[in-house]
């Protein structure tokens, strides 16, 4: 194993370290020239020109840097800890894509890290497993699995500089197939994902009539002009008959796809259209779609947090969201459950967060970064809870002295005022003989209505049915309820289409580094690929589409993204190295990575993925496979088994995702290249050592101890660290 290993670093070391062209060299001379001119002790305009880390927006974050800008220092010396806070190495980075502010790509990270799971599934989980229990396997996964691999994914972005399937193919040619994974998950995913974007509009669209739409029954016409309210949707709600009649256009099931649903095909176009035009200069150059999508859902959330706590029965919804239940720490379905929330929530291995911080400059402090946005996301998640959940107990406590009224008034038709007399919760049974108090006369008990506030709080749903049936049914009892909805789903619309940004752009970002188009704009790939997707997601658009969106939803990430994780901890821990890694790190940021990160990237973090896989696929195995199926005579749904043809498109899904880490390596070992892409990724070491600061670590005892690194940079069990082709690096900075 220690030799192909070995074999593999080989390999990676010389894609690593291609001979610079002299067209390169000349420019990085003129750049240097440019950054590095002062005029009158002051710093020229030149110098703030946005050159990846040139950028002035772009202060440096590292604990051991200044704050302040010093003019009187000489600008002839490159920065160091005790000079300017702005890094300006003498090889300054090819032209690449940047943000124009460490902000912009804060805001634009958290858009993409918080999604519509943080609003309509973290709740839903809370709710059903345990309450507040369930937060502590939430943060020991956050810890193990979710900041771990976040913190990976952004440091290995920012240091080699590409998109996922570059920085995999530099870390070694037979793994380039992780990338091509994640972009090909990443395009699956935004294909499918669009679709609840296409439903949030159409909804916000509907909200503007003066009466909404979902708030009763339609009414069904006879020719003598009479008329009744549609049957279906007496048997059901007027929120569910909405939502599946008038939006979906459901078919009994799969099966059966029945009409071209033209409204949602409409909705579609129209937000494709809005992501190509939001995405049409390069996410990084979005400043102003990403200050509005990533703020906005937080405006809204706040306004609602105030508005449902000072609502009628508020307090028992979130009491019941956090009321604890020990017991349920002891299932391992919730410890499941809350890695997979973790996992899928933070948006790991879609690719997304290494393009994002490819962009950054290389002195940025991405330790900083990971924690911010992890904390952020899952403090999101529980705020969030707490709304949806104050506006829950709301709805079920209406509901619930709703059903006390008609039953009441049920029994005073039956016993007249002789009614208060009889136990609400010790009611005889139904058409049993009640004798009437004060009186000789005997009644038959009616049948009756349950009326149970728990029940109703356990009511709850997730995803699409907490958002379109649940959320708008409460949304129905407020004053001004159109205001109300707009807002709602104008967040839902802000939710997703940052979100559907980090994933595209994942796909994007891949296509522009393996030059699969070298002529074209990226403004023209991404077009292509916006319009293809529009193409291919009219299969949503059909009676039978929800559930075409039900299969994407369960088995296009979910299985994928924790293999191709798997693989990324596995790429940097026994390819890349941790010693390598960690040394990495050090020069960007100024502090090496803990033990604790570190044992995580190579033993916890692995093993966590591998039990959530294995857990995954025995419940699988155990429960089956099926869809919720509109019953229209019922006004429920129910659990159908997945059809043979679907089986098949499953198992497509999965394979079409994760086929291409294995046959890469195949390929590569038999010289057969995919991804032709040598061009060593742009890192200063000499000037952020000098930066920083930096001396030579020396490996611990805890280190050899545990990570079999010895005292000239191997590591054990592995493959050779980067002692020696570091210095080769720095080398060639100087030339």
């Amino acid at each position: 194993m220690a030799n192909t290993a070995h074999l593999v670093r080989r390999q990676s070391s010389r894609d690593l370290n291609p001979q610079r062209s002299l067209d390169r060299l000349e420019l990085k001379e003129m750049r240097t020239r440019l950054v590095d001119k002062v005029e009158n002790g002051t710093v020229s305009p030149l110098v703030t020109r946005s050159y990846g880390t040139t950028n002035i927006a772009f202060d440096d974050s590292s604990p051991n840097s200044n704050a302040i800008l010093k003019p009187t220092v000489p600008t002839d010396l490159k920065g160091s800890v005790e000079g300017k806070a702005i890094f300006r190495p003498d090889s300054n980075e090819e032209e690449r894509e940047s943000w124009d502010s460490k902000l912009t790509f804060l805001l634009a990270t958290v858009g993409y890290a918080v999604g519509l799971g943080n609003v309509w599934r973290f709740p839903y989980l809370a709710q059903k497993n345990g309450g507040g229990v369930f937060l502590i396997p939430y943060f020991v996964m956050l810890a193990i699995e979710g900041i771990p691999i976040f913190y990976l994914e952004l440091a290995i972005g920012q240091r080699l500089r590409k998109g996922a399937i570059g920085v995999w193919n530099q870390v070694s040619p037979y793994l380039g197939g992780i990338g091509i994974s994640s972009a090909v998950v990443s395009f699956n995913v935004a294909l499918y994902y669009n679709t609840i974007i296409a439903w949030c509009l159409f909804y916000f669209v509907q909200s503007f009539q003066s009466k909404l739409p979902w708030s009763e029954c339609p009414n069904r016409f006879l020719p003598n002009g009479t008329y009744y309210p549609e049957p279906e949707c007496v048997t059901s709600t007027p929120t569910q008959y909405f939502w599946y009649r008038t939006t979906l256009q459901i078919s009994e099931d799969i099966n059966t796809p029945s009409t071209f649903n033209w409204k949602i095909a409409l909705s579609l176009v129209i937000a494709w259209v809005l992501v190509y035009l939001c995405m049409i200069k390069g996410i990084a150059n979005s400043t102003k779609i990403v200050y509005v999508t990533a703020i906005f859902p937080y405006v809204v959330l706040i306004i609602y947090f105030f508005r449902g706590i000072t609502l009628h029965g508020c307090m028992d919804g979130i009491w019941h969201l956090f009321s604890p239940k020990w017991s349920k720490l002891a299932d391992p379905v919730v410890w499941l459950e809350a890695g997979t929330q973790i996992f899928f929530s933070l948006g790991l291995a879609f690719g997304g967060l290494i393009a994002f911080s490819s962009y950054n400059p290389v002195n940025n402090n991405c330790y900083r970064d990971a924690i911010t946005v992890s904390l952020t996301n899952c403090f999101t998640s529980m705020f969030a809870g707490v709304v949806v959940f104050s506006i829950i107990g709301f709805k079920a406590t209406m509901s619930y002295e709703k059903c006390l009224e008609e039953r009441n008034a049920t029994l005073y038709a039956v016993f007249g005022h002789a009614s208060i007399y009889l136990d609400p919760n010790n009611l005889p049974a139904e058409r049993s003989r009640v004798s009437i108090p004060s009186s000789t006369e005997y009644a038959i008990m009616p049948e009756l209505p349950e009326c149970n506030l728990q029940k109703e709080l356990d009511n709850t749903a997730s995803g699409t049915g907490l958002a379109f049936i649940i959320f708008t049914e409460a949304i129905n009892q407020f004053p001004a309820a159109q205001v109300w909805a707009i807002l709602f789903f104008l967040m839902l619309f802000t939710l997703g289409i940052d979100s559907q940004f980090g994933t595209l752009e994942g796909v994007i970002t891949s296509i522009t580094d393996m030059k699969l188009f070298p002529n074209l704009p990226k403004q023209y790939v991404t077009g292509g690929l916006c319009c293809m997707c529009a193409v291919l997601a009219m299969s949503f658009a059909h009676g039978a589409g929800n559930y075409v969106f039900i299969l994407f939803d369960s088995f296009s990430g979910n299985f994928p993204l924790l293999i191709i994780a798997f693989f990324e901890c596995i790429a940097v821990a026994y390819v890349y190295g941790l010693k390598r890694f960690a040394d990495d790190i050090e020069l960007m940021t100024g502090s090496r990575p803990g033990l604790y990160w570190m044992i995580c990237w190579k033993y916890i973090s692995p093993c966590a993925m591998i039990l959530i896989l294995s857990a995954s696929f025995v419940q699988i195995a155990t429960e089956g496979g099926g869809y919720p199926a509109w019953v229209a005579s019922k006004g429920i749904t129910e659990r159908h088994e997945w059809p043979t043809w679907c089986i098949y498109l499953i198992l497509f899904l999965i394979l079409i995702s994760v086929i291409w880490i294995p046959l890469v390596a195949i390929l590569r070992a038999f010289e057969i290249v995919l991804i032709d892409d040598t061009e060593k990724a742009w890192f200063p070491a000499k000037d952020l050592k000098e930066f920083h600061g930096i001396v030579e670590h020396s490996v611990t005892p805890a280190e050899t101890l545990l990570f079999c690194i010895r005292d000239d940079g191997t590591e054990g069990l592995c493959c050779p660290t980067s002692t020696v082709e570091m210095e080769d690096e720095e080398d060639d900075d100087d030339k």
